[in-house]
């Protein structure tokens, strides 16, 4: 499985022109935290509704998914592999690295 390290995420960005992050968190927790990066679009599709959404999910754009801890959005990243998504990655430690390493201002929870 490709994966990120939290503190690989803003040179990824920047590299990868048309990146998207797919945030597969539940809307409660999207209301709680957020990343937010320049030139990194946020897309939210909740985990249970990517196989109904995969359409909107486009394969020829690289796909960063986080979730909470990174175990939820690591599945996501496998389906995708296993529906033809080449360029899909995990943020390992999801958000909650994000919070601890990268951006403290991003709340935990």
């Amino acid at each position: 499985m490709q994966s990120l390290q939290v503190s690989e995420l803003k040179a990824f960005a920047e590299a990868t022109p048309g990146a998207v992050l797919l945030d597969v968190r539940e809307p409660w927790e999207l209301a709680l935290a957020r990343i937010e990066l320049p030139g990194l679009p946020l897309r939210h599709v909740p985990m249970h509704e990517v196989p109904s959404r995969l359409a909107e999910i486009d394969r020829s754009q690289p796909v960063v998914c986080i979730c909470h801890h990174g175990a939820r959005s690591a599945q996501v990243v496998a389906f995708l592999h296993r529906q033809g998504h080449a360029h899909a990655y995990n943020l390992d430690g999801g958000i909650d690295a994000w919070s601890a390493l990268v951006d403290p201002a991003v709340p935990r929870y």
